[in-house]
């Protein structure tokens, strides 16, 4: 049976920072699409390349878990990732937790 359903991007105007989980260093970003799935944001072009790296996006009222799954070049310079969405691990959401509770939050 052919799956009829698909979960398509729709435009989706936010800022947004990214960051990589290994070096912990944060990027800014302004957010093209967006799906349940995925999502692709637009960097300047100073950023390093993000491909292949695991990360956590913050856009406005979303957050994701991610992997880097395209680069793409724009003819200003720019360059636009694409993003592959996963489950939060329960290492991940220690450390959102951790970062991004107020201080009276914590212990």
């Amino acid at each position: 049976m052919e799956e009829r359903r698909r979960i398509s991007r729709v435009e989706y105007k936010a800022n947004s920072v990214i960051v990589d989980r290994n070096t912990l260093e944060k990027y800014y970003g302004q957010v093209k699409n967006i799906s349940p799935l995925g999502m692709a944001i637009e960097v300047e072009d100073n950023v390093p390349s993000l491909l292949g790296k695991d990360v956590i996006i913050v856009a406005e009222t979303l957050i994701m878990y991610a992997d880097t799954i395209r680069e793409d070049k724009q003819e200003d310079g720019k360059r636009t990732f694409a993003f592959c969405s996963k489950k939060f691990t329960d290492e991940v959401l220690t450390y959102l937790f951790e970062h991004i509770a107020p201080d009276d939050m914590k212990d």
